[in-house]
């Protein structure tokens, strides 16, 4: 009895090809677009092909924990030597310098959201709760740095 359907587009190069790009930090909905099929076909092809399902499987977390490692890095602040390269007198001059990242808040409170949900995700606030918002009052001085006295 012939197949019925459309050929599939997966070959014994698919699971491969799958690896090297979940490396790269590849979505299912990416691995459709670069196999060129719809993202319920990587679904499928996760079910009916156990080599494609384990090259998704062995090579995702390994970028998934090269972001983790970064996020944390931002949330705390960083340091790392960076060489600069300037002309100085017609000459080209290297020099390293030690380039700090502070940390930052947006990142800090993405990790505790997802690592410490329970203690740090945003309560809901209901319209009986009592909120007094107390106003801010900004001042804003501009100098104009020709007229500073040397």
């Amino acid at each position: 009895m012939a197949e019925r359907g459309r050929p599939s587009k997966y070959n014994d190069q698919t699971a491969k090809q799958a690896a090297k790009l979940c490396t790269l930090g590849a979505t299912d909905q990416d691995l459709a677009d670069f196999f060129e099929v719809d993202v319920r076909t990587i679904s499928n092809w996760k079910v009916t092909h156990e080599d494609f399902f384990q090259a998704l499987v062995t090579n995702k977390p390994g970028y998934d924990d090269a972001i983790e490692r970064s996020l944390a890095m931002r949330a705390i602040g960083y340091s790392h030597p960076e060489t600069k390269i300037n002309v100085v007198d017609g000459q080209i001059v290297e020099t390293t310098v030690l380039k700090h990242y502070p940390p930052d808040a947006k990142a800090c409170a993405v990790w505790l959201f997802n690592r410490r949900g329970e203690k740090w995700h945003p309560q809901p606030v209901s319209a009986d709760d009592d909120i007094k918002a107390e106003p801010q009052q900004v001042i804003i001085t501009v100098v104009d740095a020709s007229k500073k006295k040397a």
